[in-house]
C-alpha cells in the first residue's frame, strides 16, 4: 500500500523534467523535492522530515545511480521505486539484506484504468484522478499577483498536496516540501502540523519558510487556517 502511494506520487513528475524523490511513511508523504541531480533531490526531500523517513519508501523519477543508492542506504528503508538502476546501484542496494527494489519500466505510462477499494459489504469502484493542474487552469483572485516562481512552487506544492490525506496542508520552496500536514479533521490543525514539522528542521533560509507558498486540498473556509499559514511566513497559497 504505501509502495503504491510512492508510485502514484512519483508519478506526477515528468521523467523529462528535473530529478525528483519522493520518501513516503504509511501511505503519506514526508518529504519531497526535484534537485539539479537524483541525490541533491534526495537530500533535500531527506531533509523536510528526517525521523520520518526511516523505514520508509522511495520513489525516484530517473534512473537510481550509485551516489543516490549510497545516500539511501546511510538508514534504514524498506523499499526503493525506480523506473531504471545502474549495475553500481543495484550492488550497493544488494548489500542490504531487507531493503526491497522495484524497477518499475513503464512507471510513466498513463493509467486510464479504473481502480477498487474494498468497504464493509461490498467494493468502491472509481475512475483514476490523472488531472494535473498547469499555469492556464490558474485564476488568481487576490490583488497582489504571484510571481513566476511562486508559480512554479505552488504548482510542486499542489501535485504533492493530491498525494496528502486529507486535511492536507503542504508547504513549499525552491520545488522542495518544508513542512506537511496531513489527516487532520481540522484544517487549522494541518497548518499549525506543517509549520511545527517545518521548526524540526534544519535552520536556514533555504529552510525557512519565510517566503513560502502553501497548498490546501481543498478551500479554506474560514480565515483561521490561512491566518495560521500568512503567520507561518507564506507569501503565496493555492487551493
Amino acid at each position: 500500500n504505501d509502495a503504491d502511494a510512492a508510485l502514484q506520487l512519483i508519478q506526477e513528475f515528468d521523467p523529462r523534467e528535473d530529478p525528483a524523490v519522493a520518501i513516503i511513511k504509511h501511505a503519506n508523504p514526508c518529504g519531497v523535492a526535484s534537485g539539479e541531480s537524483l541525490n541533491d533531490a534526495y537530500h533535500k526531500a531527506f531533509a523536510c522530515d528526517p525521523n520520518s523517513a526511516f523505514g520508509g519508501i522511495i520513489a525516484v523519477n530517473k534512473k537510481l545511480d550509485a551516489e543516490t543508492a549510497k545516500s539511501i542506504t546511510k538508514i534504514f528503508t524498506e523499499v526503493i521505486i525506480a523506473p531504471d538502476v545502474t549495475d553500481d546501484a543495484k550492488s550497493i542496494i544488494a548489500l542490504k539484506k531487507n531493503l526491497r527494489l522495484l524497477v518499475c519500466k513503464n512507471m510513466f505510462k498513463q493509467n486510464d484504468e479504473s481502480n477498487f477499494k474494498s468497504i464493509q459489504g461490498g467494493i468502491l469502484y472509481q475512475s483514476n484522478d490523472n488531472h494535473q493542474i498547469n499555469k492556464s487552469d490558474l485564476k488568481i483572485v487576490t490583488e497582489i499577483k504571484p510571481n513566476d516562481q511562486q508559480i512554479d512552487d505552488m504548482l510542486f506544492a499542489f501535485k504533492v498536496c493530491k498525494h496528502v490525506k486529507s486535511n492536507a496542508i503542504v508547504y513549499v520552496k525552491n520545488k522542495k516540501t518544508i513542512g506537511i500536514g496531513a489527516g487532520q479533521m481540522s484544517r487549522v490543525d494541518s497548518a499549525k502540523i506543517a509549520s511545527q514539522k517545518n521548526s524540526e528542521m534544519e535552520s536556514s533560509d533555504e529552510n525557512s519558510l519565510k517566503d513560502s507558498v502553501v497548498a490546501s486540498d481543498a478551500f479554506f473556509p474560514f480565515a483561521d487556517g490561512l491566518l495560521v499559514t500568512i503567520s507561518s511566513g507564506a507569501t503565496a497559497v493555492i487551493q
